[in-house]
């Protein structure tokens, strides 16, 4: 069941000395139920302005945005972001920082309902023993769980991460990754992943859309990602298919990014998939 219809959005920015800056043009993609997509391509062609407008954070210039049958105009609880930083009120425990989205999303539900939500949030993260503890008692990696658990408390029907995992060390970005795949098997979320880390979004992701160089930048490429779920990561590093995506990844990155594409919908009927040792397109 298809979860989001991207079509033809764009982004310009208002220019005083001339044209208008047109940063993203003819994006175009359909994502299904419970499918995790990652988002790559080089610093500045407009990854993060794509997730700011499927949050309603950013005005749409051009196009429209449909999540689960409804086109959207703004921000709402159906999309929860994770950002790079968590972002947490520093007066607020891990708990009240949680609560604090879900009192406004379940305003109806009574004070035990609402614990319960918030409680199984954050032991999902893996902080059911550290719910009472204040962002400067807690790591970065913790904090950032905080961040996570405040998102899919929402309930939302679109998780949107914008490189979540970015200033975290290499160990505990593992960790958080392992924490994020168990937490998407289980709750089935639909997710879109902004990331410049290419071992990242093969590992994680069941799509990879490729970004063409900006200005005017748009979708390139996109590529399965065939691994089965629930993921172990020591069997898919010992893959071939893992570097294969990897060097197919970098390849468009240093050789292809820069190349005008033809606007058309991206979705599981035109991907690239692979087939021995080389990339196909997929029969439609």
């Amino acid at each position: 069941m298809r979860s989001v219809e991207i079509f033809k959005i764009g982004k310009a920015y208002p220019n005083p000395y001339g044209e208008p800056f047109r940063a993203v043009v003819d994006f175009s993609l359909n994502i299904d139920q419970g499918e995790f997509v990652g988002l790559i391509g080089h610093s500045g062609c407009g990854k993060s302005t794509v997730l700011t407008m499927l949050a309603g954070l950013n005005e749409i210039s051009e196009g429209g945005i449909v999540v689960s049958g409804r086109e959207i105009d703004g921000a709402g609880p159906d999309r929860a972001v994770v950002f790079q930083s968590p972002c947490l009120m520093p007066w607020s425990t891990a708990y009240g920082n949680v609560m604090l989205g879900v009192k406004n999303v379940y305003p109806h539900a009574s004070r035990a309902e609402r614990s319960q939500i918030v409680e199984s949030a954050l032991s999902s993260v893996g902080l059911a023993d550290s719910m009472e503890k204040y962002p400067r008692e807690m790591s970065g990696g913790m904090q950032q769980r905080v961040g996570i658990a405040r998102a899919i408390a929402l309930k939302p029907k679109l998780l949107l991460l914008d490189e979540p995992f970015g200033r975290l060390d290499s160990l505990t970005r593992m960790e958080l990754q392992d924490v994020m795949l168990d937490i998407l098997n289980r709750e089935k979320i639909t997710t879109l992943l902004v990331s410049h880390d290419v071992d990242e979004v093969v590992f994680l992701c069941d799509r990879v859309v490729m970004m063409t160089n900006g200005p005017e930048a748009t979708i390139g490429e996109v590529l399965a990602i065939d691994f089965e779920r629930p993921r172990d990561r020591t069997e898919i590093l010992q893959d071939p298919l893992y570097f294969r995506c990897l060097d197919h990844l970098v390849s468009f990155l240093t050789e292809r990014a820069h190349l005008r594409t033809e606007p058309r919908i991206h979705d599981s009927s035109n991907l690239l998939t692979f087939e021995g040792t080389k990339p196909e397109v997929a029969a439609h």
